[in-house]
């Protein structure tokens, strides 16, 4: 009998700059070295998010001394809230779901010893019972077979527009299986043809889609974790990278919340360092926590200056991490410290906004039975209406439940942006109820509702990036940015991170492994370098850098 080998799992390895991250790290042999000379050089980290303090983490385990500015709290976008009054049962503000694919960012929650569990999202199998509110009707089920044929219809037209204008079988298995060069040449092709192109241009040119019936449902209903007709106007590269990677499936969430890999990664104590004793972590580096926001950013004498309201410091190199839209407005930064094109990339930067809106409620009501359908009360929610999409929390039948009322993208959640928490819950609320006109949720709710809109944060601005039709190039030049080589010396020595300069805005991935690109090109920039046996993403640059497009 001939053994059935399957395939290896699906990571997020590409497809613009096919590097193993996660083996890079994994390595027995280590990211590199600095000089000894270098050993204790103070590098600035601007941000703490989960970008800024992986950058921090492993530039400590070089020897270097990180020192990170942070405007607000660890842990950026990787925000949990605590219901006031409550302990226990918490708030995803920001990150709340995680692919497995996501391998490099896995590194981490496994190196601090977090736990998952599955995500409860639309139609999952952890996700008891789904309900899609659209147009006017209703449909239930556990499963996409639950669903009216036209459901079907979708997804069928949805995989073969995939299939016959993305190549998504032959580029599934050139990525489980990290074959670069069928990788190279298959997105080399299609960066061409599609950088122009819309998500929504891209299905109604498609006779799959062209029914306009279809193209509402699926922009409603999505795949994965939901509608994407928010994510219609964006190129249809940002789409196909989410799609080939496996980013928007089977998701886990953070037990405890996500901004416990922040934390955990503040305090950890790697094992043996150069330069640095046993039991050094970034908070006994800060010993009165990280340095407030910086002001601004410029080179003087040589040297990166770092400005706060209460003083500045001098450092050999930094990382920047913040969303770059805020090196515009809320930090000054010298123009002289980047090139005029990736400034260019800077300004054309373009966001994705979001909302949420989450409720502590007695007990995990939604599970028990309607007295007229059989059915359970409430179930995970899709809709057309205001809320667009409600997630329920399960912690056990005897703790109180946290439902997230409202979670909305751009347009949608701009409907409640302007409103405070209680009345948006007001709104939400009373759209609920003509969905579920039997169910009375507001004397279920035990404590003040929380609320985020991230383009009204001060320190945000926006959700995550979404590149727009053309802004590939732009997204090159922010990405590349860490080879540094043939920058004139006077713009070396400052490194972009974060998920809005990787290739995946609005995934964790992107923070970390562009965190990792900073880390090689300090290294590199202060004299040190990968082993032979582990090269580096910049060593490896070469031969994978993402296709140029003519200017």
């Amino acid at each position: 009998m001939t053994a059935i080998v399957e395939a290896p799992p699906i990571t997020m390895f590409g497809p613009d700059f096919p590097f193993g991250y996660d083996r890079w790290l994994g390595h027995p042999d280590g990211l590199g070295a600095v000089p000894g000379d270098q050993h204790g050089t103070a590098v600035a980290v601007v941000g703490g998010g989960i970008s800024g303090l992986v950058a921090a983490y492993e530039l400590m385990r070089l020897g270097l001394r990180p020192v990170v500015f942070e405007a607000e709290q660890l842990g950026g976008r990787m925000r949990t809230a605590t219901f006031p009054g409550h302990t226990g049962p918490v708030a995803e503000l920001g990150a709340m779901r995680f692919p497995p694919s996501a391998t490099t960012l896995f590194h981490y929650i496994d190196a601090v010893g977090l736990r998952t569990r599955p995500f409860p999202n639309p139609l999952a199998p952890a996700t008891p019972h789904t309900l899609l509110d659209i147009n006017g009707e209703q449909h239930v089920g556990r499963s996409s077979d639950d669903l009216p044929p036209v459901y079907q219809e979708v997804s069928d037209a949805w995989n073969k527009v995939l299939e016959e204008g993305a190549d998504l079988a032959a580029m599934d298995a050139a990525i489980r299986h990290r074959d670069i060069p069928t990788i190279k040449a298959l997105w080399n092709r299609l960066v061409p043809l599609l950088d122009d192109q819309s998500f929504y241009g891209f299905l109604s040119s498609t006779p799959a889609f062209a029914s306009f019936r279809h193209r509402e449902i699926f922009g409603q209903v999505g795949f994965g974790s939901g509608g994407w007709d928010t994510d219609f106007p964006n190129s249809m590269l940002e789409i196909l990278r989410v799609v080939y990677t496996g980013a928007d499936d089977g998701h886990t969430a953070l037990i405890g919340g996500a901004q416990q890999l922040p934390l955990r990664l503040w305090r950890h104590q790697p094992g043996r360092m150069p330069f640095w004793p046993a039991g050094t972590s970034l908070s006994s580096l800060h010993p009165d926590g990280p340095r407030p926001a910086a002001t601004r950013i410029a080179r003087h004498r040589g040297w990166i200056r770092v400005e706060t309201a209460d003083g500045a410091g001098e450092f050999a190199a930094a990382v920047l991490t913040p969303q770059v839209r805020l090196l515009l407005s809320r930090i000054d930064t010298d123009e002289r410290l980047f090139p005029t094109d990736v400034w260019t990339a800077i300004e054309r930067t373009h966001y994705m906004g979001a909302s949420k809106l989450f409720a502590l409620v007695d007990r995990p009501f939604w599970g028990e039975p309607d007295e007229r359908t059989g059915r359970p009360v409430m179930g995970m929610t899709l809709t057309d209406r205001s809320p667009r999409g409600v997630y329920l929390f399960d912690e056990g039948p005897d703790a109180p439940g946290v439902m997230c009322l409202s979670y909305t993208w751009n347009d949608d959640s701009l409907k409640a942006a302007v409103l405070p928490p209680a009345e948006r819950l007001e709104v939400m609320l009373r759209h609920l109820r003509r969905i579920y006109p039997g169910v009375d949720i507001h004397n279920r709710i035990i404590a003040a509702p929380i609320a985020v809109t991230w383009e009204t944060e001060p320190h945000f601005m926006g959700a995550f990036k979404g590149n727009l039709p053309g802004h590939y190039r732009y997204q090159r030049r922010l990405f590349t940015h860490f080879m540094q080589e043939k920058l004139p010396p006077e713009q070396r020595g400052v490194f972009l991170a974060g998920d809005d300069v990787s290739w995946t805005g609005g995934f964790a991935e992107g923070a970390v492994t562009t965190a990792l690109n900073a880390v090689w090109g300090i290294m590199r920039h202060l004299g040190g370098r990968s082993p032979v046996t582990n090269p580096g993403p910049g060593d490896a640059y070469p031969g994978i850098a993402p296709i140029e497009l003519p200017y």
